[in-house]
């Protein structure tokens, strides 16, 4: 644990007085290097175990690469890791994430598909650089590559970027004005179908469930529930009903609406290490417990695609 003390994951949390309380808890929306995290899928397992975590699953955007690390890791530290995922798809308010639990980390599908979105990524980087260069900012691909660490290259890097340079004074402020959907730098990703990423998990065995719905931007239950229809009829099976941004009341629909659409309930606090430094794994802001419990009907559902 010394490597995470010197990074400074180790120490008391501003929102919450120790680890103990975390036992018995879960935390089912975390990112790695591998992504746009800052602790590689190793130090994020020791992590996790050294907060008295019961389980996580890693959900890396778009790629799987960090699973194997993490899954040997677990391994070693006796600790339940699901591997997982998070798929960017397309929605009118930009786009939409679909979470895939107890994917094949061996499905040629899955793999080939994430690396043609990585593909995509990848094209679309020097894109959003230049755009912030014709606003002015002397930023090189070379320094958002260093913020990358050799991971695939996000938006959170350039934002990393634009901070160190002043350009900008913290990471909303580079989001709200420039990296935005729709904002001055923002270029679109190339993004497959709802219906395409729910059936990709699917076909790597594993368990599609909607992401934070808050973000889906619908100003009427009534429209968020014609959503979740169609997506069902996709193939979803879950919703994320505990997340760090939302209200109480915000959990309390979802876990109604999981109820009446026959949905399995999931939680994350969608925890980026120091690139979101306001969210923290297993508590979020603050006030989030994801209790352990509701991982037995997602086995469950699991077993049931195993038979």
């Amino acid at each position: 644990m010394a490597e995470l003390e010197e990074l400074g994951y180790l120490k008391e949390n501003k929102h919450f007085g120790g680890t103990g309380m975390l036992e018995g808890l879960i935390d089912l929306h975390v990112h790695t290097t591998a992504s746009d995290g800052t602790l590689t899928p190793a130090e994020l397992i020791r992590y996790a175990r050294g907060r008295n975590l019961a389980a996580v699953a890693i959900t890396d955007h778009d790629t799987i690469d960090g699973l194997p690390e993490a899954l040997k890791e677990a391994k070693q530290q006796g600790f339940e890791l699901i591997p997982g995922v998070e798929i960017s798809v397309e929605h009118p308010a930009g786009e939409m994430h679909i979470l895939g639990y107890f994917v094949d980390i061996n499905n040629r599908e899955l793999a080939e598909a994430l690396q043609e979105l990585r593909r995509y990524r990848e094209e679309r980087n020097p894109r959003m650089l230049q755009k912030l260069r014709d606003l002015g900012m002397d930023i090189s691909m070379a320094e958002v590559a260093e913020k990358a660490g050799g991971k695939v290259v996000g938006r959170p890097h350039f934002a990393a970027v634009m901070v160190e340079k002043g350009y900008v004074a913290s990471f909303e402020e580079a989001f709200d004005k420039y990296l935005g959907a729709g904002k001055a730098a923002y270029v679109k990703k190339e993004k497959l179908t709802p219906r395409q990423g729910i059936e990709l998990i699917q076909k790597a065995g594993g368990i599609p469930v909607l992401a934070h719905p808050k973000y889906l931007g619908y100003n009427s239950i009534e429209l968020l529930i014609e959503e979740l229809k169609n997506l069902k009829g996709y193939g979803l099976q879950g919703i994320e009903a505990y997340y760090s941004a939302y209200s109480p009341e915000e959990t309390e629909l979802y876990l109604k609406l999981a109820g009446d659409y026959g949905l399995l309930v999931t939680g994350g606090t969608d925890f980026h290490g120091s690139n979101k430094p306001e969210i923290e794994i297993g508590i979020g802001c603050g006030n989030l417990r994801i209790p352990y419990e509701i991982l037995a009907p997602l086995k469950e559902a699991k077993k049931r695609l195993m038979k």
